[in-house]
């Protein structure tokens, strides 16, 4: 069961935000998975926990980052047609640490 909770939770980190780039930013995918890819750096806030790794911990309104008010910016940052991008790798990252949620 771990290792469909790995497989999952990584693929919609790296391969779903491919494919979404592909489908919808076809003239400039590459880009958009690479914003996507950087949106990822939103983990910083995990080097705060204690531990630091707790493969039992729901990261959604954990860390920082990752609390409901941070995800209201996120949403918000839809908005602006410049933040639209980075909006939607960190509203999709939420999304996949949030299905996370629900293995523990």
């Amino acid at each position: 069961m771990e290792i469909l909770r790995f497989i999952i939770h990584y693929g919609m980190h790296f391969l779903v935000p491919a494919i979404i780039a592909y489908l919808f930013f076809k003239e400039k995918w590459k880009k958009v998975y690479l914003v996507f890819l950087l949106t990822m750096l939103v983990d910083v806030d995990h080097l705060i926990a204690t531990p630091l790794f707790d493969a039992n911990r729901c990261s959604i309104n954990y860390h920082p980052l990752h609390s409901y008010i941070a995800i209201t910016f996120y949403l918000l940052f839809l908005i602006p047609t410049k933040t639209r991008i980075i909006a939607i790798g960190l509203l999709f990252h939420m999304l996949t640490d949030y299905i996370d949620c629900f293995w523990i």
